[in-house]
């Protein structure tokens, strides 16, 4: 987990009041009243989490591909999705998409969910919030112009964040997504059966599975995975139909939770 340095609380409303500044110019108003509307979220000093996973009580949960070096397989995932009826999210890098727009216009046009996962893949915690600002602007205007959808979630590269980082996401409108399943899919010893075993038997309902679009053993498992899942009863949605629409809090042990009634949270 990221820790990071507080600050005085004047001292972080004068930074971020500066830092924003320097955006809206710099992204040439790209996010038209966000400022007004955001600027109470950012002002907190509460420890914040992202959304690992969403309280749901029947069978559902999300598959997500993190796309940042490669393509090789990412026709072979989509193929395999349609065969299920299966429609998940996808994390592109701006770079990468640069690099593979038919790609992406694949992705997207094949119903899947696109999701914003910065610029140039850095580790967001050391950069400023002017930094962080344009690692997201960049890639969403390249995802709006590339695939004409509008991301409005994000996933930190290497998942490292801080409060700096999510209070600036949420400025900009986004969503900030973890997982609750790692299939480990990229390391090294990873095999298709040890892919299908560690995502089957960590399985639970609101869960958020993190895949890579280019890891080599993804597609072999990908299909055991879904035909298993499915015979156990889960059906899978795209992340932003997981999410909780309103009245909620995020749990940093249970993820995205409803709010219960007066008096208990």
């Amino acid at each position: 987990m990221w820790m990071v340095l507080r600050i005085r609380p004047r001292e972080r409303w004068l930074a971020f009041a500066v830092g924003l500044g320097l955006l809206w110019q710099l992204t040439n108003l790209s996010y038209p009243g966000w400022l007004i509307r955001n600027l109470a979220a950012v002002a907190t000093t509460t420890r914040l989490v992202p959304i690992y996973s969403v309280e749901r009580t029947e069978k559902v949960l999300s598959l997500s591909f993190d796309a940042a070096w490669g393509a090789d397989y990412t026709d072979d995932l989509l193929a395999i999705l349609h065969r299920h009826q299966v429609r998940a999210t996808f994390f592109l890098v701006g770079f990468w998409v640069e690099k593979y727009p038919e790609v992406a216009k694949r992705i997207a046009a094949a119903g899947h969910e696109i999701g914003n996962h910065s610029s140039t893949h850095p580790n967001l915690v050391p950069l400023t919030v002017e930094q962080i600002a344009l690692e997201v602007s960049r890639t969403h205007d390249i995802l709006k112009e590339t695939t004409g959808l509008t991301p409005r979630l994000f996933r930190p590269p290497f998942g490292a964040y801080s409060n700096r980082v999510l209070e600036t996401l949420t400025a900009l409108g986004y969503h900030t997504i973890q997982w609750s399943i790692d299939s480990l899919d990229w390391r090294k010893e990873a095999t298709p059966q040890s892919i299908v075993t560690r995502v089957t038997a960590r399985a639970h309902p609101g869960a958020i599975v993190l895949f890579h679009n280019n890891a080599t053993y993804t597609p072999e498992a990908l299909e055991p995975i879904l035909t298993h899942l499915r015979e156990q009863g889960y059906s899978f949605v795209p992340i932003g139909d997981l999410l909780l629409a309103d009245n909620w809090y995020i749990d940093p042990t249970t993820g995205q939770q409803r709010r219960k009634a007066q008096g208990s949270r």
